[in-house]
């Protein structure tokens, strides 16, 4: 099992102060695939954004092994991304793990999949992002395949270390080695809507502003 690479915290920091929505945009740019398709807040308002540590899971067999023994070696700062294969019969996360994560400074969690205990994380405001909510545990029923190891959340591929950010429209993901080149074209990328958006509160008609601040070409394939 391999740590995947650590991006500097003001790269992390920049993430969070932007919306999923312009980090998707900047992609699109690229030609990178960005979101996690049918993955959504539990709890609305809160951000997210730090390092992917991966997990995979498998259905147990004969031999069953454990499902959440991984929270000993995550570090601060990192975003805990489980791949459950988008299972909902039975969870990989509760309000035990939601304890533990808040005490280590996690900065958030991702699932395909599904978590439960929903009243303690809507208490404690933490930050996760799943398929759903359901009570049955995924104890005998899943195990750790593997940690640190690429994943699949939401039809997008993770590789550890890349940056998991979140928000109340979904979750991206960032790879970690094109995170620099993204991070500045989604910030020009938001800086741009806000203008368009103070223009048309100016009085600038919606076909003006778009002009003005070249909005057709925001998304464009470079």
């Amino acid at each position: 099992m391999e740590e995947g690479p650590r991006t500097d915290k003001k790269v992390i920091d920049g993430f969070l102060s932007l919306s999923t929505s312009a980090i998707s945009d900047a992609m699109d740019r690229f030609g990178l695939r960005a979101g996690c398709e049918g993955i959504f807040p539990i709890a609305s308002g809160g951000k997210m954004a730090g390092p992917a540590f991966t997990v995979r899971y498998v259905p147990v067999s004969h031999v069953k092994g454990n499902v959440g023994d991984y929270m000993e070696i995550v570090k601060p700062g990192d975003v805990i991304v489980l791949d459950n294969n988008g299972r909902t019969d039975c969870t990989v996360w509760g309000d035990i793990l939601t304890l533990v994560a808040k005490r280590i400074g996690i900065s958030g969690t991702v699932i395909d999949g599904v978590c439960r205990d929903v009243p303690f994380i809507l208490k404690e405001q933490y930050p996760i992002f799943t398929r759903g909510r359901f009570m049955m545990t995924g104890k005998d029923r899943v195990m750790v395949e593997a940690m640190n190891v690429t994943v699949s959340i939401g039809k997008t591929q993770v590789k550890p270390g890349d940056i998991m950010v979140g928000d109340d429209s979904g979750v991206v993901v960032v790879p970690w080695e094109r995170a620099e080149e993204v991070l500045k074209l989604a910030r020009e990328i938001e800086t741009a809507e806000t203008q368009i958006e103070e223009a048309v509160r100016s009085g600038l008609t919606l076909t003006e502003a778009r002009v003005k601040y070249r909005y057709h070409s925001l998304q464009s394939k470079q």
